[in-house]
């Protein structure tokens, strides 16, 4: 179990926290001392989500808290306590059921996130004292802080070499078998398209591999889209466009931390983790718009815009993840602004080839308030996508469907018995909220573990 800033042990000097909800809030006000009662009427407390006051003890200390929440399984209804309370070691005055606890914790955790590689924070969160078994809960924290150090470290910090040394570093912890294919290597193997995407940068591009598991256990494949930074090549990016692009590996991000929890739980399945790990630079041997370039899966791909590098490194992975046949194959990738201007920065879009998986995802995701929404792969989009010199284009003159013929892209590079499903996450908070500070975001990464912990017939 890691421990993460926010928690302790120790509750020997921990005051009580009440969390109450407005609905229930006036029968726990009258079961409160008359001088409590009037203190919170006096601050306007009623219990509101989002509320956070402390009672004052006789000698002018604290003597508790309350803490007002709305949904008690949402973790984000907990994550404003860290910095809304004083900064001391707090212990809950009644516990709450399993899941609103395990809801509870995650929120906590969430909300006591920092990113403080480069930034001292001005305050440290307060903690609150473990109770119950706490270990599932703190490691999908652990692996939602995960994607966010991931995410928020420069491209500076956080190129394909060091996306490399994050998985091997997983992979000996977990006693997991990597392999690295880098550089020119690339051609030789057979992933071409992965090449000419990162063949510009003074960082050699690469594929990283790591494998865990017992072969007797169902085989799941996950995939993540690395590109470490995204100039758009030589369709290159405006300012503003290029501005947050270190966030451009979100869906590695997002695979690796998944990876790493699966391994961390010990579920009973074989694991598959395919990074492709590049960066979009411009130099003189960009790849350029009008190239043909080849696939792993043999499919010649034209390049009408270099700046839709995502799915061309992601082909050739999906490709090789095809190869040995898995019982499930997810990929996730910060791959369009189209699924952004659709949906908005907080729902990922979800296309998946299995309508029974497609729910099981949803379904997953309701249930665990980390929300997604499923897009159709809708054939007859196809036609964005179609090239005079090559087997199909990487885009098309057209502005429509931006996400679908992305997902559409992919699935060509899937066999149609594959059971597959793909994630189109944006990766990033625009703004502070409360357990979501601005910068690098975990999306539909929970739900993805419940529905790994299904396969794994849990």
């Amino acid at each position: 179990m890691n421990l993460l800033p926010g928690f302790t042990l120790d509750g020997t000097d921990a005051l009580p926290l009440h969390i109450v909800g407005r609905h229930d809030f006036a029968a726990w006000r009258d079961g409160q001392p008359a001088a409590t009662a009037t203190w919170l009427q006096a601050q306007g407390f009623d219990g509101s989500a989002g509320m956070a006051l402390s009672v004052p003890a006789a000698d002018g200390g604290i003597a508790a808290a309350v803490l007002g929440v709305g949904d008690p399984f949402d973790p984000m209804s907990y994550a404003h306590a860290p910095f809304a309370l004083p900064p001391r070691d707090w212990r809950l005055a009644a516990t709450p059921g399993a899941d609103a606890l395990a809801a509870l914790q995650l929120g906590w955790a969430l909300g006591s996130y920092r990113f403080s590689r480069y930034k001292t924070a001005v305050r440290t969160p307060a903690r609150l004292v473990l109770e119950g078994d706490a270990a599932d809960a703190l490691d999908q924290a652990a692996a939602c802080v995960r994607v966010r150090d991931l995410v928020n470290t420069p491209t500076e910090h956080m190129g394909p070499d060091q996306l490399e040394q994050v998985c091997c570093e997983i992979g000996e912890r977990f006693g997991a078998a990597i392999e690295v294919i880098s550089g020119d290597d690339l051609l030789t193997r057979n992933f071409p398209a992965i090449h000419a995407v990162g063949r510009a940068s003074h960082r050699a591009p690469r594929m990283i591999a790591l494998r865990w598991g017992d072969a007797a256990h169902p085989h799941v494949a996950i995939v993540g889209k690395g590109v470490c930074f995204d100039t758009g090549g030589l369709d290159i990016k405006p300012a503003d466009g290029m501005r947050n692009m270190k966030k451009d590996m979100g869906g590695a991000a997002h695979a690796i931390a998944l990876a790493e929890l699966v391994m961390a739980r010990k579920l009973p399945l074989r694991i598959t983790l395919l990074v492709p790990a590049v960066e979009n630079a411009v130099g003189p041997n960009s790849y350029r718009p009008g190239e043909v370039v080849a696939t792993r899966a043999g499919v010649s791909v034209e390049i009408d815009n270099t700046d839709a590098e995502g799915r061309v490194v992601l082909c050739d992975a999906l490709a090789w993840a095809a190869e040995d046949k898995p019982a499930l194959l997810v990929d996730f990738a910060t791959l369009t602004g189209a699924a952004r201007i659709a949906l908005g920065p907080d729902l990922p879009a979800l296309y998946a080839n299995d309508d029974a998986l497609a729910q099981q995802w949803l379904d997953a995701g309701i249930r665990l308030r980390d929300p997604l929404w499923r897009m159709p792969l809708w054939r007859p989009y196809w036609r964005y996508l179609s090239s005079t010199v090559a087997d199909i284009a990487n885009a098309g003159p057209s502005k429509m469907a931006g996400s679908i013929t992305a997902a559409l892209y992919l699935q060509r590079f899937v066999p149609v018995d594959q059971k597959w499903a793909h994630l189109d996450v944006y990766s990033w908070n625009d703004s502070d909220r409360p357990g979501r500070p601005a910068g690098g975001e975990a999306q539909g990464l929970r739900s993805a573990y419940a529905l790994l912990k299904a396969q794994a017939g849990l």
